[in-house]
């Protein structure tokens, strides 16, 4: 039977949108949440999942997937040391399944998690959002530093300029058997602990930097869940990532992959898309981007998707993005205002204010419970 959780995702202690916030959205399920603050490589305490757990419950929300489960880079390029860090890995595994986490995000993208052009930019109405250009990408030099936006760690333009080096003798061929690799190895672990691990595509799909990229369209995920048959091996279908290229059919791919029952975990967002390839990320309704909305979702129900749905990057409106802001009083003196104390004093990170997210929650909500009813109604005549 279709079933859809809605969940969002929560930046920890930091997010200036708290889980009491979070709580209000409507027909909310639960909370993904990142591990970027626990060390890349090593074994983790179980503890620290555990309070995660216990902090989120106590708002009467879930926590039963965790997002952007980095690979180290050691894993992506092969290196002699994977083997043990791979271990690591698949302790991590273990223990996250047995304190109640079901489903785990990751990507296999070499150095760079997702990558923008611009945080903040803005769109007529006033609000901003997250861009991508790549005539801007084309111009920019990774060893004089580049920010690294959704990623859990910045480096030094030296430190780049070493990473991205060490990737060039390893192109599209050579990461494809290191990922095979990985999968072998930590699949069968995953499947025994009784969770997923469903691979998030390359963001955007196209090689930048000149660094290879393995999950950017129907024909690389039809090769990965190849590699090895199991219900632990899975894809997160991010309908932003996937619909920044034109030859995806998104609903076509989730027809696909969803009767293949591959899909635990949609993002869930939309995106303008340019003929050249450049993209914004616009509101979650279909008319305010380039994907259609209502067809992906009737896509997920039409193949009784059972799983999570979480409304992705949003635009930051109404005035969220602001900490302090300069107002005339009637006597024509100016003061300082200051954001309310409910964020904290902090603006919400780019793509993660909570109003557009919110609505775009009541939007995939309102969209799944219409197709739910019109399908009654259609069995009923």
């Amino acid at each position: 039977m279709s079933k859809m959780r809605l969940i969002l995702r929560w930046h920890g202690e930091k997010d200036p949108v708290s889980l009491k916030q979070y709580s209000q959205v409507p027909n909310i399920y639960g909370i993904v949440t990142s591990l970027y603050h626990l060390p890349l490589g090593v074994e983790w305490k179980e503890s620290v999942i555990r309070g995660l757990v216990k902090q989120v419950e106590s708002y009467g929300l879930k926590l039963e997937l965790v997002d952007s489960f980095r690979v180290h880079e050691d894993i992506k390029r092969g290196y002699d040391t994977r083997d043990a860090l791979i271990e690591n890995y698949k302790k991590n595994i273990r223990m996250l399944a047995q304190c109640g986490i079901k489903v785990i995000c990751y990507n296999f993208m070499p150095v760079f998690d997702w990558t923008r052009t611009d945080l903040e930019h803005v769109l007529p109405d006033g609000s901003d959002c997250l861009s991508f250009d790549i005539e801007k990408v084309q111009k920019i030099d990774p060893g004089k530093g580049i920010s690294l936006p959704g990623w859990g760690t910045n480096y030094t333009p030296g430190q780049l300029q070493e990473l991205l080096n060490s990737y060039k003798n390893i192109g599209e061929q050579e990461l494809w058997e290191n990922f095979k690799y990985f999968l072998d190895a930590v699949v069968p672990v995953a499947e025994e602990a009784g969770i997923i691990l469903a691979l998030h595509p390359d963001d955007p799909p196209r090689p930048i930097f000149g660094l290879p990229r393995v999950a950017k369209n129907v024909e690389d995920y039809r090769r990965i869940l190849s590699y090895i048959d199991s219900p632990s091996n899975a894809i997160t279908f991010c309908t932003g990532s996937f619909g920044s290229a034109w030859d995806n059919d998104l609903p076509a791919m989730i027809r696909e992959f969803g009767k293949q029952k591959k899909i635990p975990f949609v993002h869930f967002r939309n995106i303008k898309l340019e003929e050249n390839g450049d993209f914004y990320e616009s509101g979650h309704v279909t008319e305010s981007g380039s994907q259609d909305m209502g067809e992906i979702m009737r896509a997920l129900h039409d193949t009784d998707f059972d799983g999570y749905l979480r409304p992705d990057h949003g635009r930051r409106i109404w005035d969220e993005a602001w900490t302090e802001k300069e107002v005339v009083l009637p006597d024509g003196t100016i003061t300082i205002e200051k954001r309310p104390d409910g964020w904290n004093g902090r603006k919400p990170a780019a793509g993660y204010g909570l109003f557009d997210r919110a609505l775009g929650a009541a939007y995939a909500v309102g969209l799944w419970e219409g197709i739910t009813k019109q399908k009654a109604a259609e069995k009923n005549h």
